[in-house]
């Protein structure tokens, strides 16, 4: 049996699978089957995404909310 030589992923071809797998239309199974990676990858992946946009929301909420202080009138 050979080993299958190691895979480097796009950060575009994580971002895919994991948009995928929190869209809940399919199964993790089903999902690795259609993008032929590891079902515990797309957790990885998954999760990441999620950090990564909670981390987002806040950097972007803050910058909001930092920029409206120094619009208003003095």
């Amino acid at each position: 049996m050979s080993k299958r030589p190691r895979r480097n992923h796009s950060p575009a071809f994580k971002a895919k699978v994991a948009l995928a797998a929190v869209m809940g239309e399919n199964t993790l199974a089903e999902l690795a089957q259609q993008f032929d990676v590891h079902p515990n990858q797309i957790t990885t992946w998954r999760s990441q995404l999620l950090e990564g946009a909670a981390g987002c929301a806040i950097y972007c909420g803050r910058k909001a909310s930092g920029s409206a202080a120094s619009m208003s009138p003095r």
